[in-house]
This record gives C-alpha cells, sequence and structure tokens, in this order.
C-alpha cells in the first residue's frame, strides 16, 4: 500500500465536536471515534464531509435502521448495524464494534444509538476488553453519555460474560 495513503488512514479524526441539533451527545472519545445520540437526517448528510468513513448504528431494527441504511450508503460511507438492548448487550456486540474499531481502513468511526446511553454502554465494553478496568472504563462511558443504573449494569453483566469464559 502506498505511504501516503496508509499515513491519510492512520491520521484521520474525528471531530472533536460537532453540531448538537445534528449529532446529539457527541462526544469523541478517541482520536478516530466519536460517539453520539441518532443524527438527524442532514446530519447523516455530512458525516462524509466531516470525515467519517464509517457508521455504527447500535438501534435495533423497529428504531429506523433501514432508513439510516440507505441514506449512509449512499453517501459513500460504511454502514453496520449492531443492534443492542438493554436487555441484549452482549460482549459479543462489543467484540464486533470492537473488531471495526481496530481496522485503519474504518476510521473514523460514528458509533450510535438513540440517544447515546448505548454507544457509551459498548464503547465501555471495548475499552474493558483491551484492558482499561471496567469501574475506570464505565466512568470514561458515563463521561461520554453513559446513563442509568439499568444500563451501567448491563455493561457489567456484559463484561462478565468475558470473565466467565473458558480460557482458549
Amino acid at each position: 500500500m502506498n505511504v501516503l495513503i496508509l499515513t491519510m488512514l492512520l491520521a484521520a479524526e474525528a471531530p472533536a465536536s460537532a453540531d448538537a441539533a445534528q449529532f446529539p451527545n457527541y462526544v469523541r472519545v478517541r482520536s478516530d471515534v466519536a460517539v453520539a445520540g441518532q443524527p438527524t437526517r442532514a446530519g447523516l448528510a455530512q458525516l462524509k464531509a466531516l470525515g467519517f468513513r464509517t457508521v455504527v448504528d447500535l438501534r435495533r431494527n423497529e428504531e429506523g435502521t433501514a432508513e439510516e441504511k440507505s441514506v449512509v450508503e449512499a453517501e459513500g460511507l460504511r454502514y453496520l448495524s449492531v443492534p443492542v438492548s438493554v436487555a441484549s448487550l452482549s460482549s459479543k456486540d462489543a467484540a464486533t464494534v470492537a473488531k471495526v474499531l481496530a481496522d485503519p481502513a474504518a476510521g473514523p468511526v460514528l458509533l450510535h444509538c438513540a440517544s447515546g446511553s448505548r454507544a457509551a454502554a459498548v464503547w465501555a465494553l471495548v475499552e474493558a476488553g483491551r484492558g482499561v478496568p471496567l469501574e475506570d472504563a464505565i466512568a470514561q462511558a458515563e463521561k461520554a453519555g453513559l446513563k442509568g443504573e439499568v444500563m451501567i449494569e448491563a455493561v457489567r453483566r456484559a463484561a462478565e460474560e468475558v470473565d466467565a469464559q473458558p480460557p482458549r
């Protein structure tokens, strides 16, 4: 691969901030990753201009994912649906997202749900999977929009799934 192209891929950054009217609860959690609530249709149309390459939508199908997929893909961006709820949040969901985030060609990535809380919850699990102590990952996620004891307990439950798995 051309060194210039590789450098551009690795240097891609998510914007430090975004218009709150179009990207509710937007927080850059890593140079190439931002979490947010549901972007407006106009916000989705701006993602490419803002430098994003991939959108990971954590909403369930009944929350309007098909429409978003078509808008995002029409902009030439990658769209991935990883539907989660408080009840279904799992370490497998976090592993799916972590795999995308580990791909240098995917970033910058917008990780979002309806409000930003599920996105921040998944971010906590991704960070815990990278070796950040769980309570530190939860504290980081709370700054990024993780809300409510029910969602925090879902993060803890999903993190325990990893700990309960036998070594390979």
